[in-house]
């Protein structure tokens, strides 16, 4: 593999996922892209365009093995990675208030996607992200997880998920940060994705756009001068760079 700066990216079958795989590779990185979705077709045509760059590979954040078995397909290609991008996740399709019924598997399985995935990667990936040049972990969130500023009085599963992987980050932060670890925590918008496995079309943003704005954060180093050190600091900023409370 070439010498160029590399990324891992979860998610990467559509939507937001898709448009930072798109964005790295514009900017010359090489891309592991995470593919949940095997009969989605977008992945497989960028692989077609960029074949040296592009290396595809299945993942299921939900699952030990596929994230371990991830792991050792990088591995085999290459002896670090700079940046790893933790972009899957799940919404539902129907947001239940309390008066209704809340299904536990639903519930669950949004928790194990949205908080446990990303812990799963983190593990997996630090020996080969300590032996690249960011030592970067990106975490994609949303104001959905802000106790202070979220605005939504159910969807709990996934406002509890977002909540759990920012606390997560903390303690990731907490513990590899004297490392030399850095870590990007993002709330991206209102998107038009596939969340909740269908497109949603309501959004702010197209995934193009979405994607530049979120590579243009996670790639940026934040300040350090004298007396201050900001990566130091974790906060969660959103697509206008804005801190949120969290």
């Amino acid at each position: 593999m070439s010498r160029s700066r590399i990324a891992v990216v979860t998610g990467a079958d559509r939507g937001l996922g898709l448009g930072i795989t798109k964005r790295l590779l514009g900017l010359g990185w090489d891309v592991f892209a995470g593919s949940y979705l095997a009969d989605w077709p977008e992945l497989t045509e960028l692989r077609q365009k960029e074949p040296e760059r592009l290396h595809i590979i299945p993942l299921d954040v939900a699952s030990d093995e596929s994230v371990q078995e991830a792991s050792r397909a990088v591995e085999g290609k290459t002896d670090r990675v700079d940046v790893l991008i933790n972009n899957a996740g799940i919404a539902t399709r129907y947001p239940r208030t309390i008066h209704e019924e809340q299904i536990e598997e639903e519930l669950l399985r949004i928790y194990n996607v949205n908080a446990v995935g990303p812990m799963r990667m983190a593990q997996a990936f630090v020996p080969l992200l300590r032996a690249g040049s960011g030592k970067r972990m990106c975490f994609v969130s949303s104001e959905a997880g802000s106790i202070n500023r979220s605005f939504r009085d159910n969807w709990y599963g996934y406002c509890m998920s977002k909540t759990a992987l920012n606390r997560g980050v903390q303690c990731l932060f907490d513990e590899l940060r004297p490392e030399g670890f850095t870590f990007r925590l993002y709330h991206p918008g209102w998107v038009r994705s596939y969340m909740s496995g269908e497109l949603n079309t309501d959004g702010d943003l197209d995934a193009d756009d979405a994607a530049r704005m979120a590579v243009a954060y996670f790639l940026r180093d934040r300040y350090e001068g004298p007396g201050i050190q900001e990566e130091d600091r974790l906060v969660m900023r959103d697509w206008l760079g804005r801190e949120w409370p969290w």
